[in-house]
């Protein structure tokens, strides 16, 4: 093995060049001056660092960069951070602007923009008290929302019987004699195949349908977009509010909450619309931490008790100056 020295370069023997022992380093200098006594000092390039685009850590105290991620502290971060678009199992990603636990970042607000990251709480990381009790309000446990949604369908199933009694009626009327013939062919082992329903049946039918959601809409929007209740939320004491703000959730809204689940009526006959509104009604088991139904999730609300806390304080009121007297 070649030692360390100044030897000619074997490309271009009118310059010398330093060989270190594994290979050329350092500005070569021309051949026809003496040999420097020393190695070439190697001069250190500044690293630029990278943007930020995988998740940071910070310290209290520490500036938090434009559009970092937030962890709890301790939490393992995989080398070269998360791959992009994708967050820890099990993560929850809250809205820009949701207020930090103490100690986590110094003002406690994450910058606009900035997305924060909570985990279950089985990684020992409590969620902030403003996050399970949205605008001061607890959540409704979800036996109330269950017994609430009870109330409901039975006061919009007297309303129905007694706005499409007549209609069922006569469908029943033209459909009895299909059925009672289509249970008699079977049972004696005779094909059915040719047996159908009449037209007027069909249209009754498509009636009833509309009919059954109209009701349901002009039993459940309006009380939603003023109240937030219902008659079996009023009772059980539980209401419907928006995740942004504790306002009226007003008409649009409260749209968007009932079609999720009230459109799926049109499809009772195919069986396709149960099984939605029976996906719908499950979806806030396995939801966390809010337990937001898929209809809330596509308005933006959740369901909360109809009481606030007395001691919270709006941060609009916390955060005013001029309050201090």
């Amino acid at each position: 093995m070649t030692a360390p020295g100044w030897y000619k370069d074997p490309v271009d023997q009118d310059v010398q060049r330093y060989w270190d022992g594994e290979g050329w380093i350092g500005e070569p200098v021309p051949a026809s001056e003496p040999a420097p006594d020393r190695p070439p000092v190697i001069e250190e390039k500044p690293v630029t660092p990278a943007a930020p685009s995988a998740p940071v850590v910070t310290a209290p105290g520490q500036p938090l960069p434009q559009g970092a991620v937030v962890l709890p502290p301790g939490t393992p971060i995989p080398p070269g951070g998360f791959p992009p678009g994708q967050l820890p199992p099990g993560a929850i990603v809250l809205p820009p602007g949701t207020p930090l636990p103490p100690g986590l970042m110094p003002q406690g607000q994450l910058p606009a923009g900035a997305v924060q990251v909570l985990l279950p709480p089985q990684a020992g990381f409590p969620l902030p008290a403003q996050v399970i009790r949205p605008h001061g309000y607890a959540l409704a446990p979800l036996g109330k929302r269950f017994l609430a949604r009870l109330v409901d369908i039975l006061a919009v199933g007297v309303i129905i019987a007694v706005a499409t009694g007549y209609l069922i009626y006569q469908y029943v009327r033209e459909v009895g004699p299909v059925m009672a013939e289509i249970y008699r062919r079977q049972t004696n082992g005779e094909s059915i195949g040719d047996l159908t329903t009449s037209d007027r049946a069909q249209y009754l039918q498509i009636v009833i349908l509309i009919l059954i959601a109209a009701i349901w809409f002009a039993y459940e929007v309006p009380s939603n977009a003023g109240s937030g209740q219902t008659l079996g939320k009023r009772l059980l004491k539980i209401k419907v509010v928006g995740l942004d703000a504790d306002k009226p959730l007003g008409f649009g809204r409260s749209i968007r909450r009932w079609n999720p689940l009230g459109l799926w009526v049109l499809l009772w006959t195919c069986g396709i619309g149960f099984l939605l509104q029976f996906i719908d009604a499950l979806s806030p088991v396995v939801d966390w931490p809010l337990h937001r139904a898929i209809h809330d999730r596509a308005a933006g609300t959740v369901v909360v008790m109809a009481e606030r806390d007395p001691n919270y304080t709006p941060p609009e009121s916390a955060n005013d100056p001029g309050d201090q007297s």
